[in-house]
């Protein structure tokens, strides 16, 4: 015998529960746009009362709104906290690469203040030196012209536009190694070329090489006529002729060693320079240092006049060179 079971739960095919789903959706849309207020049932365990709250409709509107902002901020954050964690890796080597460059900056920035103040200690020796070359007489400017250069990475404008790697940190200290290495080269040469001007100097102080007064030369060095006998003579020395009582300068550094008469040449001054010079001086009016003094270059030692046999105020002027007289105008620079 067999029973029937009215009441037995048939099955749902698909189509009824995708059907059944967006009536469910449809009815809740419906109460919450059309409906004006909720009612909120509070049912407590056991045999509390029942609560319940009224809500106008804005309330249910702006939890959903506020649910969908939170869960996009929520997926979001989840998203740039996943970029970030996959980066961390790459981020150690850059930061050790920046300290390394910021290590080498400093240590650069040091080595070009360190050269900064080599190249003004040279300016400042370069125009010691060129002061001293003028007065020695020195034309060579090409000893005083600074020479040096660059790495060819730093002149290429294409690598100065990009950001300053290892490449260009490695170019510019090779650069200043070029430089410190002219640096320290120029100060050898220029305390070389200093000690050579200081010699040229001390030798161009002591040698007899300005006029020894204001005047016109009125005889020179070698034969000419006496104008005594009006023969043929060698005449040791020049004849500057000037107004008595005119000022004689000493051309050079020397230490007097006469001063006193001599027949023919009347009131007269011999000095000894350095490197066998010595000069004479006659005819003078007056003399005005004593034998054995040290005498500077520009001196003034005497007055001009017309002791001894003259035919006129003049200054009779011979410089020897080891015991030989030479010519005077040999060594006048001025």
């Amino acid at each position: 015998m067999t029973v029937k079971n009215e009441y037995a739960i048939k099955p749902m095919s698909v189509s009824h529960i995708w059907l059944s789903a967006r009536l469910y959706t449809f009815n809740f849309w419906s109460v919450l746009l059309f409906s004006k207020k909720f009612t909120v049932l509070l049912v407590p365990e056991g045999t509390a009362k029942v609560k319940q709250f009224r809500l106008p409709r804005i309330f249910p509107v702006l939890a959903i709104l506020l649910l969908a902002g939170f869960t996009f901020l929520g997926f979001g954050v989840v998203k740039d906290y996943l970029s970030l964690k996959a980066k961390v890796p790459h981020m150690a080597p850059l930061e050790a690469e920046n300290a390394l460059l910021q290590k080498q900056l400093v240590q650069m920035a040091s080595r070009i203040d360190a050269v900064t103040l080599d190249m003004a200690k040279l300016g400042k020796q370069d125009k010691k030196l060129k002061t001293l070359a003028r007065q020695v007489g020195a034309e060579d400017k090409e000893k005083f012209r600074g020479i040096g250069g660059s790495d060819s990475i730093l002149l290429d404008p294409k690598e100065n536009l990009r950001k300053a790697d290892g490449k260009m940190i490695r170019a510019i200290h090779r650069s200043l190694d070029n430089l410190e290495s002219d640096i320290e080269q120029r100060k050898e040469d220029n305390a070389e070329l200093a000690k050579f001007l200081d010699d040229q100097k001390m030798l161009l102080a002591s040698t007899p090489s300005i006029w020894p007064t204001k005047g016109w030369l009125s005889s020179r060095f070698g034969y000419r006529t006496s104008p005594f006998t009006k023969k043929k003579e060698f005449h040791r020395g020049i004849d500057i002729s000037a107004r008595s009582g005119s000022p004689i300068l000493s051309p050079a550094n020397g230490l007097v060693i006469f001063n006193g008469w001599q027949s023919g040449y009347g009131r007269v001054i011999v000095m000894k320079h350095a490197k066998g010079f010595k000069t004479k001086y006659a005819h003078l009016k007056k003399s005005l240092i004593k034998k054995g003094q040290h005498v500077k270059k520009g001196t003034k030692i005497g007055l001009v006049g017309s002791s001894g046999r003259t035919t006129g105020s003049h200054l009779h002027y011979e410089v020897h060179l080891n015991n030989a007289p030479v010519n005077p105008l040999r060594y006048i620079f001025n």
